[in-house]
């Protein structure tokens, strides 16, 4: 789930833009189609794909002259928070960005719209995203996207360093490695970012350890196993040796910014990262994606993907219905694929999104859907991420130790899951 994912929206001028995005022109009553003029608000979280979606809008309005989409960013960190006071209140979006760990809560909210009885053919999508969207038997999300996980590296840095380039059999010894090599204390700089971050780091060093965060029927929490501990030991070693800055250091400066910036030699990111990189000017040029390193059951990736919703108490409703679908139609996937935007999700699209940026080697994104594992969720995931977060924080600042934090993360998130079942 991009953050941008993942987490470093302009602040300042994306946040003027927040209340609008969540609370704009979608009004409070349900409806029908509308005669005349409609405006249609369509709310995402990253800024570096508004120009695509701005030209998947204007394609709508092309075969609908009386819809215009004004599409409105808010940045990650704020878009669930704002969206769930807009949807309460009865004033998101028309239309919306959606990811798996939040929909369960919107759909079973009756906040979403049914999306199964328009122009949806499941057939067109991946069968994981078409089940992540559904609920209740019924399709509320159309999938626009999918993203898995691979190893960014700056390839100046490791020239500088002497270190051969990460290859496809790398293992996580070659990567830890390879990490301690690439730090220099006196510049500055870091192998590696080990930040905190689930989809990026370690929900993958999990799986790959043989271990899971939470079962398949979202209903155990994994975090109590030895092959948690190890996935999320990778990480907090990197940090202990130093090939790493410290928690102290990733929560005064974005982790990604140390990559930006050339402080920082490798940085796993999803796959929405490729067209970020490929527009900046400061490392587009000398950086370069590889698979993740793996562990000693492989080299997993988490898969997710974005869906496009519809908002039910929308005053444009059928006009919303029909925009979501587009959005996630073939139309949009192409205009999304050859902007090098995003993976599109909708079916043959994905190797023009491959070959729109052919400067890095993003097949390895789509490789790794051979062993992707899914985006862990359960019917009310915020409620034990938020536990997750404040207990891996003290692990990750040393103030725990990973096998006392997992244990205590365990126990509450497994308090969390039950609850939900009662």
């Amino acid at each position: 789930m991009p953050r941008t994912t993942s987490r470093a929206l302009g602040a300042l001028a994306a946040s003027a833009v927040a209340v609008l995005a969540l609370s704009s022109c979608s009004a409070s009553t349900g409806g029908g189609g509308s005669d005349g003029d409609v405006t249609l608000s369509y709310a995402i979280w990253d800024e570096n794909q508004k120009p695509a979606m701005e030209d998947i809008a204007a394609a709508f309005t092309k075969e609908n002259p009386n819809v215009t989409v004004d599409v409105q960013v808010t940045p990650y960190k704020e878009y669930f928070t704002k969206l769930q006071t807009a949807a309460t209140g009865g004033s998101a979006a028309d239309v919306f960005w959606m990811n798996g760990p939040n929909f369960p809560l919107y759909a079973s909210n009756g906040q979403l719209a049914p999306l199964d009885d328009g122009g949806i053919d499941a057939a067109d999508y991946p069968q994981g995203l078409i089940d992540l969207y559904t609920y209740d038997g019924k399709l509320y999300g159309a999938p626009r996207d999918f993203d898995t996980v691979a190893l960014w590296y700056n390839k100046a840095l490791f020239d500088a360093a002497g270190v051969e380039y990460p290859s496809a059999d790398w293992t996580w010894d070659d990567f830890t490695a390879a990490a301690a090599k690439l730090t220099d204390p006196a510049k500055g700089q870091f192998g590696v970012a080990a930040s905190q971050y689930g989809q990026e780091n370690f929900y993958n060093s999990i799986a790959q350890a043989g271990g899971e965060v939470i079962s398949a029927d979202g209903t155990k929490s994994g975090y109590a196993s030895p092959e948690a501990l190890a996935g999320i030991e990778l990480w907090t070693d990197l940090i202990a040796a130093g090939s790493s800055p410290t928690a102290e250091q990733m929560t005064d400066t974005n982790p990604e910014d140390f990559f930006l910036s050339g402080k920082v030699a490798m940085f796993q990111n999803g796959s929405w990262a490729a067209i970020a990189y490929a527009d900046n000017a400061d490392i587009g040029d000398i950086v370069d994606v590889a698979p993740l390193p793996a562990g000693v059951e492989g080299n997993q990736s988490v898969i997710h993907g974005v869906g496009n919703v519809a908002n039910a108490k929308s005053a444009h409703l059928a006009e919303a219905k029909a925009f979501a679908e587009f959005a996630s139609g073939e139309q949009a996937a192409k205009i999304q694929a050859e902007t090098g935007t995003v993976i599109p999700a909708f079916t043959g699209m994905q190797q023009a999104w491959v070959d729109a940026l052919p400067q890095y080697d993003l097949q390895v994104y789509i490789d790794a859907l051979d062993n992707a594992v899914p985006y862990p969720v359960s019917k009310n995931t915020s409620a034990w991420t938020s536990i997750e977060s404040e207990v891996l924080s003290q692990v990750w600042s040393g103030a725990m130790t990973p096998k006392e934090g997992l244990q205590d993360l365990a126990d509450q998130m497994q308090a969390a899951l039950d609850a939900e079942q009662e």
